[in-house]
C-alpha cells in the first residue's frame, strides 16, 4: 500500500528492569548486532494494541516506509541515525537525527514501550554515519544508550499521536566527521509552517511494496510540504489527527516515508542548508 500524505509530528524539544541488553553475534561486519532479531517498530505490540489509526485502509491511510524514494549517496546525510531500541519482545529500528554531540532527536514511539512517557525502553545503540547499516564501514560510529537517557514529551499520548517526540542522550559523545554532523533546528521565534517547501524524509525502513523488508542501505524521498488544511482535507473522515504541532507531506507519485523510517528526519532547505 502506498500513501498519498504523510504526516510527520513535531513538538517541543523529544530500561525495563531485568531486560536483556541487545543480541550480539560475533561477526565482525555486523556491529555486534544480529539483525536478524531487529523488526520494524511498526510490528511490536505497544503500536499495533494502541495507535488509534483509521481501521479501512484507503489511499490516504499513514505508513511509514520510503517508498517510491531513491538510494543517498555516502554521507549525504551526515545528521541520519538508525536508531535500535530494545524492547521486551525484540529489537526495534528507527531513525533518528543528530542535533548535539551527546543527544539524538527521535520519535516517542521509538523508545518508549507503553502509551505515554513512563516506561522506556531497556536499551538501544545508535548508529552513526551508516551507508549500509549491515556492513562495518569505516565512516561508522556505533554508541550505546540506556533507559536513563531517554527524554520524552510529557504529554506524549500514542493514542492520539500526540508529542510523539523524544531526545536520547548517548553514553558517549560523538566524533563529528564529514560523514557524521548535527542538523540544524528551528529558532524558537521561528513561526513558520513550511508549506510549499520541498521536504527530504530519509530512512532504512521498508523500501518496495512488492519487497516488504527493511533497506540495508540509506534511502531518501522528496515531496512538497502542504498546509494543514489541505492535510485534513486529504484525511477526511480523520481530521482529528491533525494539529498545529503536526507537518503534512504530500505523496505524489507514490512517494512516503513508512515502517522504520520513524522518528527519522523531515528536511527543508533553508538558506542553502538542511534544516529539520
Amino acid at each position: 500500500m502506498k500513501c498519498a500524505v504523510s504526516l510527520t509530528l513535531v513538538g517541543l524539544l523529544a530500561l525495563l528492569h531485568g531486560v536483556s541488553p541487545l543480541p550480539t553475534t560475533s561477526s565482525s561486519t555486523s556491529f555486534g548486532i544480529d539483525w536478524s532479531e531487529v523488526r520494524p517498530i511498526e510490528e511490536f505490540e505497544h503500536i499495533k494494541a494502541h495507535l488509534r489509526t483509521p481501521t479501512t485502509a484507503t489511499q490516504n491511510t499513514p505508513n511509514r516506509r520510503i517508498v517510491n524514494g531513491q538510494e543517498a549517496r555516502p554521507g549525504q546525510f551526515p545528521y541520519q541515525v538508525a536508531l535500535l531500541g530494545q524492547f521486551n519482545s525484540g529489537v526495534g529500528l528507527c531513525g533518528a537525527s543528530i542535533i548535539t554531540q551527546r543527544y539524538v532527536l527521535t520519535a516517542a514511539h521509538c523508545v518508549y514501550i507503553g502509551v505515554d512517557a513512563s516506561t522506556p525502553v531497556a536499551n538501544g545503540t545508535a548508529i552513526l554515519g551508516a551507508h549500509n547499516r549491515m556492513i562495518e564501514e569505516p565512516s561508522q560510529q556505533r554508541i550505546t544508550f540506556s533507559a536513563s537517557g531517554v527524554i520524552g514529551h510529557p504529554g506524549y499520548d500514542l493514542f492520539d499521536v500526540r508529542n510523539d517526540i523524544a531526545v536520547v542522550r548517548l553514553d558517549e559523545p560523538i566524533l563529528y566527521t564529514d560523514r557524521i554532523q548535527p542538523i540544524r533546528l528551528p529558532g524558537r521565534s521561528d513561526t513558520r509552517t513550511f508549506a510549499g517547501l520541498m521536504g527530504t524524509v530519509s530512512g532504512y525502513g521498508v523500501y518496495s511494496t512488492a519487497n516488504p523488508g527493511l533497506s540495508d542501505v540509506l534511502n531518501y524521498v522528496l515531496n512538497p510540504v502542504i498546509t494543514n488544511a489541505d492535510c485534513r482535507a486529504a484525511w477526511s473522515g480523520f481530521e482529528w489527527l491533525i494539529e498545529a504541532q503536526n507537518v503534512c507531506q504530500s505523496g505524489d507519485g507514490g512517494r512516503s516515508a513508512c515502517n522504520s523510517d520513524s522518528g527519522g528526519p523531515l528536511t527543508v532547505q533553508d538558506n542553502g542548508e538542511s534544516l529539520q
